[in-house]
């Protein structure tokens, strides 16, 4: 390998975990022959500066040490600083968060030395990038796995309290929400369709995992240039728990109540005073009225040869 490394940790990822971790993965990169700098992120957004300073630096080649929030915000800062050398910038994850659900779309090993024989052989997808455009707060935000209005937001709002269920921090999360969530009234457009009434969520999928291990949208395809939405008006307590099993295995998206659309942009106005809240990547990112568009293969992620041949 030539081009040095920049390795980013988040060492409250995973509750913890990969401050623990950090010496045998520090280890196993050595073993592997990876030429490095590494730094630890040491607020909430530091990620995202962190890898601009690198990219001002020269280095195209990231590893991110953490979970679906740690990527997020690497992505962010990327995307934010829209380098000139974008097409030569690549990514790789050892996962180690709550979540890691953007990793389960391409079977990335949560073995740390598998991770990084994943990011040694340099496979590469070029994946899709949404962008959000905020209204309230005039602000950008991209994606990578999935973001979503309304209940979706509400429960992210609410799930740091229960993060330390790991996978099942979201599904609890949603059980213990549901009763007390009042829907918005969303103008939904896309398409030269409209749709105007009151919302339970509106989710707009990238790739097929979110929630620690759901599959809510239902012909995900990270590279085919186009969102998939999945729009819920109503949804019971009742109904929710007959399904479990269906949000898990993807058969939910099939259910009476839930619509499916594909497209590659949408415009969501929220037609009445409730606070609804916009979640990106199981990050909380904003409320109210917002666009989105999808920006077809935008970033290079690194992903195991089996799964690249997947796709392609």
């Amino acid at each position: 390998m030539t081009a040095k490394w920049f390795v980013i940790i988040n060492p409250t990822s995973g509750n913890g975990a990969a401050k623990k971790k950090w010496i045998p993965i520090h280890h196993e990169l050595i073993s592997q022959e990876f030429d490095f700098d590494f730094s630890f992120t040491q607020h909430k957004n530091h990620s995202e500066a962190l890898i601009k300073e690198a990219i001002h630096k020269g280095f195209t080649k990231f590893i991110c040490v953490g979970g679906d929030g740690t990527l997020h915000n690497m992505v962010n800062g990327i995307l934010s600083l829209n380098p000139k050398n974008i097409s030569a910038i690549k990514i790789g994850i050892i996962p180690i968060g709550t979540g890691n659900d953007w990793v389960k779309t391409y079977q990335i090993s949560k073995n740390h030395k598998k991770a990084i024989e994943t990011i040694k052989a340099e496979f590469t997808v070029k994946q899709d990038i949404g962008k959000l455009h905020i209204y309230k707060t005039n602000s950008i935000v991209y994606f990578n796995n999935l973001a979503g209005i309304g209940f979706d937001g509400y429960v992210v709002n609410k799930v740091h309290h229960y993060k330390n269920l790991g996978f099942l921090a979201y599904l609890t999360g949603a059980l213990a929400s549901l009763t007390s969530y009042k829907k918005s009234t969303l103008e939904i457009a896309f398409n030269q369709t409209k749709i105007e009434e009151k919302t339970l969520m509106l989710l707009i999928g990238i790739c097929k995992y979110s929630g620690g291990g759901m599959q809510l949208t239902q012909n995900a395809n990270s590279t085919d240039g186009l969102f998939d939405i999945t729009h819920i008006n109503k949804i019971t307590l009742i109904t929710l728990l007959a399904n479990i099993g269906g949000l898990f295995n993807g058969k939910i998206t099939n259910h009476k109540l839930v619509k499916n659309y594909k497209t590659s942009q949408l415009k969501i106005t929220v037609l009445d005073t409730q606070k609804t809240y916009i979640q990106a990547d199981g990050e909380l990112v904003g409320s109210g009225s917002f666009e989105a568009e999808i920006l077809p293969k935008a970033l290079h992620f690194i992903v195991p040869k089996n799964e690249l041949l997947k796709i392609s």
